[in-house]
């Protein structure tokens, strides 16, 4: 059996504003005083910390550490420079190859002497909700339960997934910077465990507009009225 779920509606994304100058950050979550960059064919990952540039190479089997020489400032970036490793990095949108994620900044890695191209910074928010899926990581500010699997996708002008137990699907809109969703279908099943209860406080959020915010990690944040929120990971 399907329910209809009060309308909700859902606004559009917003420009993005302009950056403001911050601490390097981790497109993977880490630190704010670590910077990483990555790269393809072959894979490569650099992780700058205040002590050290940690280079792991050629999917793992090249590994260079060396000290942090410290930043030297170029066009439009800055560049770390030692005997086995050089780094240069540019504020300019970069794509990794193997998605449709886009990076804050283009890297370039001289490793024992093979010159690398890469993306590092902050992942960019999407141009578009259209065409992304996504997982949730936490409901209501409680994690959400690991034997329930959820996903939202965002197909054309239609959203669908699950928030822990019944499916859901319906229309939206998003323009500045507010998400408005609905009127949302979902099925009729009764869940054991959490489930039931993380995707109740779902559809309460979304009974409403709410703002959407990107993380410098490329997570979704949805914030309602009352300063509920859902925060979802990008399925890449």
């Amino acid at each position: 059996m399907i329910r209809m779920l009060p309308l909700l509606t859902l606004p559009a994304l917003a420009a993005c504003a302009p950056a403001t100058q911050s601490p390097p950050q981790s497109p993977g979550g880490a630190p704010a005083a670590a910077y990483l960059a990555l790269g393809t064919e072959p894979g490569w990952t650099l992780e700058i910390t205040p002590a050290r540039l940690n280079y792991d190479g050629d999917y793992g089997s090249t590994k260079i550490m060396v000290p942090n020489p410290g930043a030297k400032p170029s066009l439009n970036g800055r560049t770390y420079v030692t005997d086995r490793l050089s780094v240069v990095i540019k504020t300019a949108p970069c794509s990794d190859g193997m998605s449709d994620r886009r990076f804050a900044d283009t890297v370039r890695v001289v490793a024992g002497g093979k010159t690398l191209q890469g993306c590092g910074g902050k992942i960019l928010p999407p141009n578009t909700l259209a065409g992304t899926s996504w997982i949730f990581v936490s409901i209501g500010g409680v994690a959400v339960a690991k034997d329930r699997p959820t996903s939202l996708q965002f197909d054309g002008a239609r959203l669908s997934g699950s928030a822990g137990c019944n499916r859901f699907s319906g229309g939206y809109a998003a323009a500045d910077g507010n998400l408005t969703a609905g009127p949302l279908m979902a099925t009729e099943m009764a869940c054991p465990g959490p489930g039931m209860t993380q995707e109740a406080t779902f559809f309460l959020l979304m009974a409403a507009p709410v703002s959407l915010t990107f993380t410098d990690d490329g997570s979704l944040i949805l914030t309602g009225s009352e300063g509920r929120t859902a925060v979802l990971k990008r399925v890449i």
